[in-house]
């Protein structure tokens, strides 16, 4: 299912806008991986609702959460929301593996 990439917030979206400048080639693999998750929402790997940090819940209000395995054992967490036949996938953050154990408890 198609979709349209947005950032949780203007926060994440300038963090990712200034790899570009940065760090071209992780800025060009988070590229392939919205463009991926715009041809299918649903590539990534949904993590059960019980697993969801309530962070996510509180902040950003999240229902379903899903993971995009990233090249050097990155993650990228994003959302997914539906609006008038339309599919959003919302860029919540990436992070590297240690963190997303850290952030999701294992």
């Amino acid at each position: 299912m198609k979709s349209n990439i947005q950032f949780v917030n203007e926060k994440i979206e300038n963090a990712f806008n200034r790899l570009k400048k940065e760090d071209e080639e992780f800025y060009r693999i988070l590229e392939r991986a919205f463009k991926d998750i715009e041809n299918n929402a649903f590539c990534g790997i949904q993590i059960p609702k019980k697993l969801i940090p309530k962070e996510y819940i509180k902040k950003f209000g999240v229902r379903n959460l899903w993971k995009y395995n990233l090249p050097g054992a990155w993650r990228l967490i994003y959302n997914i929301k539906g609006k008038n036949l339309l599919v959003f996938s919302i860029i919540l953050e990436w992070m590297n593996h240690k963190e997303y154990e850290k952030r999701f408890n294992y």
